[in-house]
């Protein structure tokens, strides 16, 4: 069930940025005003609304989940540093705060973010797989060495075969 819920936190969350890279990258002017309001250079705004765009799209696949959560949590963070700087103005504080919560939920992500259903979730296990696979084809090929090194294995075009090597009195 956890798995489930970090799911689709994981898709919420990744919603909030789409929105907002999509609105960004359509409102190119008027983001770009805000961004000079702020203090900050100005033509900003594609960079910005590409940078949301991708790690919304990224998030939602589940590739780099942590890079991009925590590449996320930083600009979130920084946007309440130039954003939301007026604490004592109401509608500035309740959006520093949503920011911080969203900050919060990118951080968990971080955490949790390579779960099932995710990109990252496939390459793990394939690397789990591929892992597991040498490990056995490295323990049989030192059977093999062992075997051939106490002379009980022979070689004839075929794989290998162990040959038990008993006493003669026992034959």
């Amino acid at each position: 069930m956890s798995m489930i819920a970090v799911f689709i936190g994981r898709l919420f969350i990744a919603v909030i940025f789409l929105v907002s890279g999509i609105n960004k990258l359509i409102h190119v002017s008027d983001t770009n005003a805000m961004i000079a309001a702020a203090g900050l250079p100005g033509g900003l705004a594609v960079p910005t609304g590409l940078f949301e765009l991708l790690a919304a799209v990224c998030l939602i696949f589940g590739v780099a989940t942590r890079l991009w959560s925590i590449l996320l949590a930083g600009f979130v963070l920084l946007t309440i540093l130039f954003f939301h700087r007026e604490f004592t103005d109401p509608v500035q504080a309740m959006a520093a705060m949503k920011n911080l919560a969203i900050a919060g939920g990118l951080l968990c992500l971080f955490g949790y973010g390579q779960t099932r259903w995710s990109y990252d979730a496939l390459r793990q296990r394939r690397r789990d797989e591929h892992a597991r696979y040498e490990a056995e084809r490295r323990a049989s090929e030192a059977e093999l060495r062992a075997a051939r090194a106490e002379g009980r294995a022979e070689v004839a075009g075929e794989p290998a075969v162990i040959v038990e090597k008993r006493p003669f009195w026992r034959r």
